[in-house]
């Protein structure tokens, strides 16, 4: 028997278009902008790093990576980021431990130390991305603007369009945002249907997207051997075991952020804590060798570039070191993301299972390894199986990667978190 209609749950009222319509100008406006904030800090990040790592060690006659160089250059960038912390006004914002990708609006104050800290960081190659810092950025000059310019128009909204745009110029998609949107508005009680709630973020991704594509012309395709024919039972064997082992190396990261987070803390000052954790990752690059520097985004296109060029051993130790860097990096206060860093731990991680395993596909490989180990980082399922998949652009592993997160979902959830309390304690 059909159910009593009068039973049923009631669906939500749908917005009238004319109350949509207004969102579309702000949103506009804040996709362009945070786009652009987004390219100006990059665009400076990578001309200051050409410096750093290129003219000047060319200059004084030193090897770019040597061991010397990243010895000097991690310290020196925890010394000036550990400056701008200590002495620039609002102190460039909260421990970065206790922040996730989601940003609470910050007061004006805190942005330009913000924004020059994540710079320093990015130029100097502890293993962070912009992310978070720059939707912290963008969020705050959303709010604090949009306030001011049309205080009818509720705080929340603007924060909610900057973070959208942001994350859709960061990906240059709005799909990326889009999942994220719905992934944190599933378990509110939503006034009206899930679609009038995310016009006007969409709205502002899709700008921030097509702002950064029209700009920098991104693309995060890995070119990879294609994945091509019907997937086999070998390679649904293959995706069900590396994406829950990515996940567990991932937890391993996430269960020891607490304890070395609190010996950065006891550390005390910024001036010690950051260069401590400057020399720490110098170690570490030296190492790991050069790709385990930087964000990681240019670094894993390296390695994919040449699939058979390490060995299983080789790539391994690439994604602990590079792992190691991260949480090091999240531990002792540099202003950054983990999103970008952990992809290229995913990648090595299953570019080391190709290697130790012919049978297995560079790119299923490098796609189950990145979303295992972004489901254990972040937490965040569908941006972890977005990224997977537009990394190797293949329709077929899509299916083999919504059931390699089953298990690697099951291994991650109810866990502790990549993230802390202001009192240091994690979250769950």
């Amino acid at each position: 028997m059909a159910p009593d209609t009068a039973q049923q749950a009631p669906t939500a009222p749908a917005a009238p278009a004319r109350a949509l319509l207004p969102l579309i100008l702000p949103a506009l406006v804040v996709g362009v902008v945070a786009s652009l904030l987004f390219l100006g800090v990059s665009e400076a990040a990578e001309a200051l790093q050409h410096v750093l790592w290129g003219n000047l060690p060319d200059a004084l006659g030193v090897g770019r990576y040597s061991v010397l160089w990243m010895l000097v250059m991690l310290t020196a960038t925890g010394v000036a980021v550990g400056l701008v912390v200590w002495k620039v006004p609002g102190h460039a914002g909260p421990d970065p431990a206790t922040l996730g990708l989601a940003a609470a609006p910050m007061p004006p104050v805190v942005l330009p130390g913000l924004v020059l800290a994540a710079a320093l960081m990015l130029a100097g190659g502890p293993s962070l991305g912009p992310e978070n810092p720059i939707i912290a950025v963008n969020v705050g000059l959303a709010f604090w603007l949009g306030r001011r310019l049309t205080p009818r128009m509720p705080g929340g909204l603007w924060a909610a369009l900057a973070e959208a745009a942001t994350i859709g110029a960061l990906f240059g998609t709005p799909v990326a945002a889009a999942l994220v949107i719905s992934e944190a508005l599933a378990g509110r009680r939503l006034k009206g249907l899930l679609w009038d709630n995310v016009f006007g973020p969409l709205v502002a991704a899709g700008a921030g997207a097509l702002t950064t594509t029209l700009v920098a012309h991104p693309t995060f395709d890995l070119d990879l051997p294609p994945f091509g024919g019907h997937p086999g039972w070998g390679d649904l064997l293959a995706a069900l075991v590396i994406a829950p082992l990515a996940a567990a190396l991932g937890l391993c990261a996430v269960y020891a952020f607490p304890y070395v987070h609190g010996l950065f803390r006891r550390l005390g000052h910024p001036m010690v804590a950051l260069p401590v954790g400057g020399l720490v990752l110098g170690l570490l690059g030296a190492l790991g060798g050069h790709l385990t520097l930087f964000k990681g985004l240019d670094e894993v296109a390296e390695l994919a570039r040449d699939p058979e060029g390490w060995s299983a051993g080789e790539f391994v130790g690439m994604a602990v070191v590079k792992l190691a860097a991260l949480l090091v990096a999240a531990s002792c206060g540099f202003r950054g993301g983990r999103i970008f860093p952990a992809v290229f731990v995913g990648a090595a991680f299953g570019l080391g299972a190709h290697a130790l395993v012919p049978a297995v596909h560079p790119a299923l490989g490098v796609a189950t390894g990145v979303l295992g180990m972004l489901l254990a980082i972040t937490r965040q399922a569908w941006i972890s199986l977005f990224t997977a998949a537009v990394l190797v652009s293949s329709p077929t592993i899509l299916a083999l990667l919504c059931l390699a997160s089953l298990p690697a979902w099951l291994l991650v959830t109810g866990r502790l978190q990549m993230q802390l309390r202001e009192d240091g304690t994690p979250l769950r």
